[in-house]
C-alpha cells in the first residue's frame, strides 16, 4: 500500500467519527500504528533474525526468517524493499479494526 493511500484511508476514517469516537481513534491509533521507516531499521540491523516480520505481525515469516538467517541475507535485501509497504498494510487493517470497533 503506498502512503498516499494509507493516509486517505486514515483522513476518511476520522472523518466519518463523531468528535468523542475520533479522540478515542486517534489515541490507539498513536499507540498501534507501526513506522515504517522504523521498520526499515529493524530489518537492516536484526533481518537476519526476523525482528522486522515478528514486530508486524508476521510470526510464521519472521520464525522461517529467522531458521533460515534471513533467508541466507536474500530475504533481508528484498524486505528492504517490501517491509515499508508490509507496514502500511498491516496498519491499514488496523485502522480498518479500529474503526469498525467504534461504530
Amino acid at each position: 500500500m503506498h502512503f498516499q493511500a494509507y493516509r486517505d484511508l486514515v483522513v476518511n476514517t476520522i472523518a466519518t467519527l463523531d468528535e468523542p469516537k475520533r479522540a478515542l481513534f486517534l489515541s490507539q491509533l498513536s499507540t498501534t500504528e507501526k513506522n515504517p521507516v522504523m521498520m526499515f531499521g529493524f530489518n537492516a540491523f536484526l533481518g537476519t533474525f526476523g525482528i522486522d516480520r515478528f514486530l508486524v505481525g508476521d510470526i510464521i515469516s519472521g520464525i522461517l526468517k529467522l531458521l533460515t538467517l534471513g533467508g541466507f541475507g536474500i530475504w533481508v535485501l528484498v524486505d528492504c524493499f517490501l517491509i515499508a509497504g508490509r507496514t502500511r498494510s498491516k496498519n491499514a487493517k488496523m485502522v480498518l479494526r479500529l474503526a469498525a470497533s467504534l461504530k
